[in-house]
Protein backbone atom coordinates (compact mmCIF):
# COMPACT_ATOMS: atom_id res chain seq x y z
CA UNK A 1 0.00 0.00 0.00
CA UNK A 2 1.55 3.45 -0.60
CA UNK A 3 1.26 5.84 1.84
CA UNK A 4 -0.98 8.83 0.42
CA UNK A 5 -0.45 11.64 2.79
CA UNK A 6 1.90 12.44 5.67
CA UNK A 7 -0.68 11.20 8.47
CA UNK A 8 -0.54 7.71 6.85
CA UNK A 9 3.25 7.71 7.22
CA UNK A 10 3.40 8.73 10.72
CA UNK A 11 0.56 6.77 12.03
CA UNK A 12 2.71 3.45 10.72
CA UNK A 13 5.73 4.22 11.97
CA UNK A 14 7.17 2.85 14.63
CA UNK A 15 8.65 5.49 17.87
CA UNK A 16 6.40 8.63 16.35
CA UNK A 17 6.20 9.85 19.82
CA UNK A 18 9.47 9.82 20.31
CA UNK A 19 10.04 11.80 17.17
CA UNK A 20 7.03 14.20 17.70
CA UNK A 21 8.95 15.02 21.18
CA UNK A 22 12.27 15.40 19.64
CA UNK A 23 11.43 17.88 17.29
CA UNK A 24 9.49 19.76 19.71
CA UNK A 25 12.25 19.97 22.09
CA UNK A 26 14.75 21.01 19.51
CA UNK A 27 12.40 23.96 18.38
CA UNK A 28 11.76 24.97 21.41
CA UNK A 29 15.60 24.80 22.44
CA UNK A 30 16.38 26.56 18.76
CA UNK A 31 13.92 29.95 19.33
CA UNK A 32 15.05 30.04 23.46
CA UNK A 33 18.62 30.15 22.68
CA UNK A 34 17.76 32.94 19.55
CA UNK A 35 15.81 34.95 22.44
CA UNK A 36 18.82 34.34 25.07
CA UNK A 37 21.27 35.41 22.08
CA UNK A 38 19.44 38.84 21.02
CA UNK A 39 19.06 40.38 24.70
CA UNK A 40 22.08 39.16 24.98
CA UNK A 41 23.58 41.94 23.44
CA UNK A 42 24.31 45.44 24.44
CA UNK A 43 21.82 48.11 24.06
CA UNK A 44 24.52 49.82 22.09
CA UNK A 45 24.54 47.53 19.52
CA UNK A 46 20.66 48.07 18.76
CA UNK A 47 21.47 51.79 19.09
CA UNK A 48 23.88 51.79 15.99
CA UNK A 49 21.70 49.42 13.62
CA UNK A 50 18.45 51.10 14.04
CA UNK A 51 19.40 54.10 11.97
CA UNK A 52 21.66 52.22 9.68
CA UNK A 53 19.69 52.35 6.80
CA UNK A 54 18.95 56.15 7.13
CA UNK A 55 22.69 56.72 7.51
CA UNK A 56 23.77 58.69 4.20
CA UNK A 57 26.98 56.84 3.26
CA UNK A 58 29.53 58.02 0.22
CA UNK A 59 29.12 55.24 -1.44
CA UNK A 60 25.30 56.07 -2.05
CA UNK A 61 26.54 59.86 -3.20
CA UNK A 62 29.14 58.48 -6.02
CA UNK A 63 26.12 56.27 -7.58
CA UNK A 64 24.11 59.02 -7.66
CA UNK A 65 26.60 61.37 -9.70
Amino acid sequence: MIPQNFKDILSNADNVGFYQTLALILFILFFASLIIYVFSKPKKYYQEEEHAPLGDDEDDFNLKN
